[in-house]
């Protein structure tokens, strides 16, 4: 019971539900093992009622993290303060991370007041609404763009308040997300135990004083206490003293209440850069190509964005790991995207037979891919462009270059020398930090110093190579823009980081050692999942106001028209699997979720960019309705939408959600024509994948594909008739056109018949996971230049791009 108690403060599950009838427990030593990577030592029962009376014994005035919402009421950590209790709001620097600060901003203070009943909800159609009692205050509905200053009534605070600007649209709904708050969390009265470390105030309870309409749309204005001054939108610190000399300090988030939101209903191409190789490409596919994808593409077919995958740094060596999903670091793109001849340097390089020798070897390479069954060999590409690489940086800057790139270091600040430093030691002593000389395992020892002096003009390379990459990325989405794209790139978060890469050796604190990320066993793979990436800690996210999360976000959103959170199910709970046992042995963690959306609506809506979470596969209760009420687009693929509350069949468009990017398919999935002909379960079957055999698997997808063709066909989506698989592809295209989703997103792959899966989950060596060029129907590669000029692929768009009318207007017709 003691060890229950004490894992439930600290977020631990000791049991979870696969399904809805049935409860698994999780060993005790998962349980002792999770908790000591949280820092609290649970071996022994002594230890257990040891940690027990100290967590009791902590202040329970205020949780870790307190999240406020634009618009909403104050959540009850705040509301339920005390009368006469002195809260004192530090915010945070204004300036640009990594720039010199300048006079830090006035505190804000204030002196909470007993707390008022809320003001009736006016009837539906009242011309006004009713005044509000005396000592709240009503927070206006304003227009978009429009902000909120409001004046404190005399004597009441101390200070000044910047004007808190509201979202788009106005208040996001206030009806609470079904969603079962971490153990511990805060509620309007002192709570009985105190929260577990980095959990906030959680979900609120709805408020009647802010009701939700049946359109989705906010209700009667949110009320708020008049005593309250509403700082400007970040992250700050907040400090309280009671009337009884009681204190408490918590980080406090103030957000916007949802992201912004796509301007208009869109379509666009779903690719794997890599895959894309131009005539141009250097044996993979580039920067350059997404610029050039993303200009024809919005020019051409009136798309509206380009998804691709994470263009995270990858751990350096050779052979690194192929997946873009478990990178070095997260919080910097990997110079191997480069388009190597675009860097203006280039031009001025000397040595020209140098650089003509290392053309003339990515075109072999290219060659290779193309047209030689060769498989994309991203260590090769990255050799090759490394020399180059070391040339062009030798072409002195012109002073404008010079100041953009001090701009760029300045920006980035300590984080980006980290990470340069990081791959300079690479060099020396390999990739996995944990194998170099003890001095040099830790970012702050004077080892690390002293190498930091002797590695200085590597370092300044990889800090370079950084701004090189980060200057294509903002090309392609200017390219993006240029072409009338309403959205842009949207790139990749990953899950997490490879356990010996650069972000874990910078940010060794924040991360749970001896804990790996994954998933629990489910209907598709009895042993569970284990993805070698390790977590963050909740806590000490929370200690330290979020900052590892706000950099990484910031660092993607600066070049992006939207960004796709893998697995945005981890923002709430992921599964940790202790080292070195099996999956099935972890156990869900859950994160502090109303801090993490905070923070990401926060940091999405000063960088002006759409959220789409990928939220496939187990999805705990209220986890969707959260993210929908801040914003955040789901993702929703076609053969998976079926009436599963009711007789399962394939769900009609009409029925489909609004808040969603829809799509046949993904990276992780079979292409469309592969799962139309069942060629996914063929390939599953000749790799030993299979659990039953193959004429029981073939029998069961046909029929779930002749479901969904029988309902195209009752749609008349599928005016040619069966037999037809380009027509099929077509007429799946035309139903995600029918449904409601904001964003309809193709698989570059289906526009050209390609039947081969650029991953295989459950895989390794036994398919070219992260590989594999973009082939036709027959298999053989494709160039960006030959998937433009595809008549497969116009058939195809022609179904999806905007057409203008035949007819003129009445009244704009010629005589």
């Amino acid at each position: 019971m003691g060890l229950s108690r004490l894992a439930a403060l600290h977020g631990v599950a000791t049991s979870y539900s696969p399904s809805p009838d049935v409860t698994v427990s999780v060993p005790d030593d998962t349980v002792i093992a999770v908790l000591a990577a949280l820092g609290v030592d649970a071996g022994t029962p002594a230890d257990v009622r040891k940690c027990l009376v100290a967590a009791e014994s902590r202040s329970r005035l205020l949780p870790p993290t307190v999240v406020v919402w634009a618009g909403e009421p104050l959540p009850p950590a705040l509301s339920g303060l005390p009368p006469g209790s002195t809260v004192t709001v530090e915010p945070e620097p204004p300036e640009t991370p990594g720039r010199p600060s300048g006079r830090p901003p006035a505190p804000l203070s204030m002196r909470a007041r007993a707390a008022a009943p809320a003001p009736p909800v006016p009837p539906p159609g009242a011309s006004a609404p009713p005044v509000p009692p005396p000592g709240v205050a009503a927070v206006p509905v304003v227009p978009p763009g429009a902000s909120v200053a409001p004046v404190p009534p005399p004597g009441d605070a101390v200070g000044a308040s910047a004007p808190l600007a509201m979202p788009p649209g106005g208040a996001a709904t206030a009806s609470a997300p079904a969603v079962t708050p971490p153990a511990g969390a805060a509620t309007a009265s002192t709570p009985a135990v105190p929260p577990p470390p980095g959990t906030s105030t959680a979900f609120a309870p709805a408020s009647a004083a802010h009701p939700q309409r049946a359109d989705g749309e906010p209700g009667a204005p949110a009320a708020v206490p008049a005593w309250w001054i509403p700082p400007a939108p970040g992250v700050h610190r907040v400090h309280v003293r009671t009337p009884d000399h009681r204190r408490a300090t918590a980080t406090l988030v103030v957000a916007p209440a949802r992201v912004p939101q796509p301007p208009e209903r869109s379509h666009g191409f779903l690719v794997q850069l890599y895959s894309l190789l131009s005539a141009r490409s250097w044996g993979m596919g580039d920067l350059g190509d997404l610029a050039d994808l993303a200009a024809w593409s919005g020019r051409t077919l009136g798309s509206g964005f380009v998804q691709v995958n994470p263009l995270h740094a990858a751990v350096q060596g050779s052979p690194t790991d192929p997946s873009p999903y478990r990178p070095s670091s997260r919080r910097f793109p990997d110079p191997v995207h480069l388009h190597v001849e675009s860097i203006p340097e280039y031009g001025h390089v000397r040595d020209r037979a140098a650089l003509d020798d290392l053309r003339q070897d990515a075109a072999a390479l290219s060659e290779a891919v193309l047209n030689k069954g060769a498989l994309i060999d991203r260590d090769a590409v990255w050799e090759l462009k490394r020399q180059a690489l070391e040339l062009v940086v030798e072409v002195p800057l012109t002073p404008g270059r010079r100041a953009a790139y001090c701009d760029f270091l300045a920006e980035q600040g300590q984080a980006l020398e980290d990470h340069a430093l990081w791959c300079a030691l690479a060099e020396v002593h390999g990739p996995d930090w944990h194998a170099w000389p003890e001095a040099l395992r830790d970012p702050r020892s004077a080892g690390t110093a002293r190498a930091r002096t002797e590695l200085l003009d590597r370092v300044d390379f990889h800090c370079r190579l950084a701004w090189l990459t980060a200057s294509q990325l903002a090309a392609a989405q200017r390219a993006a823009e240029d072409a009338g794209m309403s959205v842009g790139i949207v790139h990749d978060l990953a899950v997490g980081v490879h356990p010996a890469g650069a972000d874990t050796w910078a940010q060794q604190e924040a991360f749970a050692h001896g804990m790996s990320v994954g998933a629990p066993p489910d209907a598709f793979n009895a042993r569970g999942q284990d993805w070698g990436l390790p977590p963050w800690r909740p806590d000490v996210l929370a200690a330290t106001g979020y900052a590892a999360y706000r950099g990484l976000l910031r660092g993607l959103l600066a070049h992006a028209g939207a960004l796709r959170i893998d697995h945005v199910m981890g923002l709430f709970r992921l599964w940790w699997v202790p080292e070195g046992r099996p999956p099935t042995d972890g156990t869900y963690v859950a994160q502090d979720a109303e801090a993490m959306l905070a923070v990401l609506v926060l940091e999405a809506h000063r960088a002006g960019t759409v959220v789409v979470g990928e939220d496939l596969g187990t999805v705990e209760p209220g986890v969707r309705e959260a993210l929908a009420r801040r914003g955040v687009l789901g993702t929703s693929v076609l053969w998976f939408e079926r009436d599963w509350d009711g007789d399962g069949r394939p769900l009609a468009p009409e029925k489909w959600r609004r808040d969603c990017l829809a799509t046949a398919t993904t990276h992780d999935l079979p292409s469309t024509a592969a799962r139309l002909t069942g060629d996914h379960v063929t390939l599953r079957h000749r790799l030993g994948l299979l659990t039953r055999s193959l004429e029981e698997e073939l029998t069961e997808d046909a029929a779930g594909t002749a479901e969904w063709l029988a309902l195209l066909a009752r749609l008349r989506m599928l005016p040619e008739g069966d037999g037809d698989e380009e027509a099929a592809v077509r007429a799946v295209h035309r139903f995600l056109l029918r449904t409601p989703a904001r964003m309809t997103g193709v698989w570059l792959p289906d526009t050209v018949g390609d039947r081969r899966p650029q991953n295989l989950p459950g895989t390794w060596d036994q398919y070219p996971n992260w590989r594999l060029p973009i082939a036709d129907a027959e298999g053989h590669p494709v160039t960006l230049e030959e998937i433009t000029a595809s008549p497969r692929l116009h058939a195809l768009m022609d179904v999806l791009r905007s057409r203008k009318p035949h007819t003129a207007p009445p009244g704009e017709r010629r005589p």
